[in-house]
């Protein structure tokens, strides 16, 4: 996403080489939606990896709509989503996103947000027609309650679920982690470094220009920004033992949730990436983690 949209400046050739380099490294997911740009995301995603289309997994999302992104773009403030889980747009959305990917199949289709208008058996329903044509692998949902997801279950196996869950953000701990590990659904953690937060390059002086989506969030306003810095330390404590830098600690402890917890890190620079790759080989211990999870909750919602 913040290849293309919401936070700071932007590199074209850079995020597609970062891409490719994702490639080289061994990842093999790649997540995406249409939603972020709207639409250039997509196609960003598509020409980087059209090479390398059979060595990965394609996921992408539909069911949000931007109502004027040009405004968006100038001032966060103006940013607002609506959710369309209409069979309707569920379908054309996938054609969209099948062209802009240049791919005839898409590996991993996630409904962005559940339709509070739209019985979610008739989303997944349309989806899973989509999966009987063989234009989807695969079905997620983003963000969805335990009840939604049973009753998704019981239109079509889900095989996903997208949450954002972080050291900041454990709210799907409680609940929807569990429900996930108990029927072997896989689950993706979305801004899995706080959106930038928990790497430790955020100080109490950071600001951020009219056009970052973060200026608008509760938990980077100054107030509780300086508050929120003491996840920060607790993280940079457990990171100088290891020798690692902050953002590895807290991507280690997001994989310690679970095997089929997969963080999905925005990277969009070779060098973040590169960093955030070794987080794998990281073994946090029994005494680190209890220490990381004893770290405060942060001050402020996450929108």
């Amino acid at each position: 996403m913040t290849m293309t949209w919401a936070y700071g400046s932007r590199d074209r050739a850079e995020s597609i080489a970062t891409i490719r380099r994702a490639v080289e490294l061994g990842v093999t997911l790649f997540d995406t939606a249409d939603v972020y740009g709207p639409f250039t995301n997509e196609e960003l995603v598509g020409e980087a990896l059209q090479d390398n289309r059979h060595q990965i997994i394609l996921a992408t999302k539909c069911g949000l709509i931007v109502p004027d992104p040009k405004d968006y773009h100038q001032d966060a403030s103006k940013f607002s989503i609506t959710p369309n889980g209409r069979p309707e747009h569920v379908r054309k959305a996938c054609e969209d996103s099948l062209r802009r990917l240049r791919t005839n199949f898409i590996d991993l289709y996630q409904l962005h947000r559940v339709d509070p208008k739209v019985p979610i058996e008739e989303s997944v329903g349309e989806m899973a027609k989509l999966v009987s044509e063989g234009k989807v692998r695969f079905i997620g949902l983003s963000e969805c309650t335990v009840e939604q997801l049973e009753r998704a279950q019981r239109v079509h196996p889900i095989t996903s679920v997208q949450s954002e869950l972080s050291l900041w953000t454990r709210d799907p701990l409680a609940d929807v982690l569990p429900f996930c590990k108990e029927h072997q659904i896989g689950f993706l953690p979305f801004s899995p470094l706080g959106r930038g937060f928990l790497t430790g390059d955020i100080e109490r002086s950071t600001s951020f220009a009219k056009d970052d989506f973060r200026s608008i969030l509760p938990r980077f306003h100054a107030e509780a920004l300086s508050t929120n810095l003491r996840i920060v330390e607790g993280i940079k404590e457990v990171a100088s033992r290891h020798q690692a830098a902050p953002a590895q600690i807290a991507l280690a402890w997001v994989l310690a949730q679970g095997e089929q917890v997969v963080p999905i890190p925005g990277s969009s620079k070779r060098s973040h990436l590169e960093q955030n790759v070794e987080a794998a080989m990281i073994r946090l211990s029994p005494e680190d983690l209890a220490e990381l999870d004893a770290l405060p909750a942060p001050v402020g919602s996450r929108y």
